[in-house]
Formats: C-alpha cells, sequence, structure tokens
C-alpha cells in the first residue's frame, strides 16, 4: 500500500496489536493532561515497547512541552518520533531536534488558505509537517476533535511538504479525503473511536479498508 497510516491516542496492548495486525506504519501515544488519549509514562514505555516489537514505528505527541517532561518521555518510552501539537516556534523544535536527535513532526491547525504559509518557518526543521483541524470554539484540545477542514486548500503545496493530513477522518471520508487532498500519508485518533480515548477494534479494521480501497482507485487511475 502506498499510503501511510497513524493510528493515534491508542493506550491498550490490544489497541497496539491491531495497529499492526492491520499493517498499519505508526502507533501514536499522547502526552497531554487534557486529552482523553493521554497516557502514563509507564503504561506507553510498555505500549511503545510492544509497538516497536512488533515493527511499528512509535510517535510521542506532546503540547508545549518543557524539556523535563520531554526528557522524561525520551528516556523512558524512547520513541521513533517527535510529534509536537502546540504552539511550538520554529527555534523551539529546532531546539527539541537537536536535543534528542530525533525527526520531529509538526502539527499545524488549519481553516484557511493563510494557515498553510505558517509551515515555512519549520521547513528544513520538521521532518513531517501534520495538518488538523482547527479546534472548534471552546476545545481545550489542540487535536483529536474529530472535526476537518477544506482539503482542497492543500492543492496550494507546491509539493515539497512531506505531511500527514488528519481531523476528523473516518472510514466514510477518507476515500474523499485522500482523493481531493491527494494525501500520502493520513493520521486517525477519534475516527476509529467508539467513544473519547477508547479505539474500537472493528472501527479500525474499517479504516483501514477504506483507505486500502481508496489506495487501489487510485493506483487504476
Amino acid at each position: 500500500m502506498t499510503i501511510e497510516i497513524k493510528i493515534c491516542g491508542l493506550s491498550t496492548p490490544e489497541a497496539v496489536d491491531r495497529v499492526a495486525d492491520l499493517n498499519a506504519d505508526m502507533a501514536g501515544f499522547i502526552f497531554f493532561e487534557k486529552s482523553p488519549r493521554h497516557v502514563a509514562i509507564e503504561t506507553a514505555a510498555a505500549l511503545a515497547a510492544q509497538a516497536r516489537s512488533r515493527g511499528l514505528t512509535t510517535v510521542a505527541v506532546t503540547v508545549d512541552m518543557d524539556d523535563a517532561g520531554l526528557d522524561e518521555i525520551v528516556a523512558r518510552v524512547k520513541p521513533d518520533w517527535l510529534q509536537l501539537h502546540g504552539g511550538e516556534s520554529p527555534e523551539r523544535a529546532a531546539k527539541i531536534k537537536a536535543r534528542y536527535k530525533l525527526p520531529v513532526m509538526k502539527a499545524f491547525a488549519i481553516r484557511e488558505a493563510a494557515d498553510l504559509e505558517r509551515i515555512a518557518p519549520y521547513q528544513g526543521i520538521a521532518e513531517r509537517f501534520l495538518f488538523d483541524a482547527k479546534p472548534p470554539k471552546g476545545s481545550d484540545l489542540p487535536g483529536g476533535n474529530g472535526v476537518s477542514f477544506d482539503w482542497q486548500l492543500l492543492a496550494a503545496l507546491d509539493g515539497t511538504a512531506s505531511y500527514m493530513l488528519s481531523g476528523g477522518l473516518s472510514k466514510d471520508n477518507i476515500g474523499e479525503a485522500l482523493s481531493i487532498s491527494g494525501a500520502t500519508m493520513v493520521d486517525v485518533s477519534s475516527g476509529v473511536e467508539s467513544a473519547p480515548g477508547v479505539k474500537d477494534l472493528d472501527m479500525m479494521d474499517a479504516f483501514v479498508r477504506a483507505v486500502q480501497d481508496a489506495d487501489k482507485r487510485r493506483l487504476q487511475e
């Protein structure tokens, strides 16, 4: 399959195993206490070890975290990637990358074309971008809100930006999202949950099948 899949917000061994069984690529663990997907360091360390043993790439998702918090995550969880999902500046992202010698994925909230212009200072720092929808009014969560943005906005990208498409993706809209955006990497969290923070194994199956079907259609075209 040519579409790379990251399933984020994992918190149980069963969910990690299913991600691996489905031949997805990345397992994401969230370290943000306001999120229903937040995992304790001890839990995340065990799950990340399990994910690596199954051939998955592990991602630690943080939000404006200080060095002390990142030190503990990197030392104990040993993630393959650090995802910065807050308001981290280019300078902060560069310092994090230099300090931990890990690839960085920088998330951006998208609502209009101008929002994509904010990635420019991060080019050459972040190995990958993640485009999520802007949170609905009143939400305390920078991601995982189950809302999407106008995928046609991504047509403005010049092709040099490596990015993952995120935000409100599910089995019902992923085909359309891939067709419109042309994305080759996707990230899903709330779209495979039966309740906030509760991964549904059947929904995970259905999502990956939908990505596979969309990928086959794209290759045939």
